[in-house]
């Protein structure tokens, strides 16, 4: 996958983050309410939150073996070709260098 994806499921697992404490929330706030209907719906609710919270989890599993792979194929790579990474790194310096100066 391209990096450009990283930051929306990053902010999508943030975001499920809040969801889920919110579904809690609202599941303990209705703790008291009676009713066959609001039971049915508190029974449902917790059932969902469940396999959201599993879903969660799964996916920052993913995220984190995914980042773990990319900073191994790294790190490798630096180590195969010492004299190109240290080239590039200057080379990025350079040019990072030159667009501070502008400013």
């Amino acid at each position: 996958m391209s990096d450009t994806t990283h930051p929306s499921k990053d902010k999508l697992v943030g975001d499920l983050r809040v969801l889920i404490a919110d579904a809690e929330e609202l599941l303990k706030l209705t703790a008291g309410q009676t009713g066959e209907k609001v039971a049915d719906v508190r029974t449902r609710m917790g059932d969902r939150l469940a396999v959201a919270k599993e879903r969660l989890a799964d996916a920052e599993d993913a995220l984190v073996e995914r980042t773990r792979k990319a900073a191994h194929a790294t790190d490798d790579y630096v180590h195969d070709h010492p004299w190109q990474s240290v080239g590039v790194a200057a080379g990025v310096a350079f040019l990072l260098g030159l667009l501070v100066s502008r400013r």
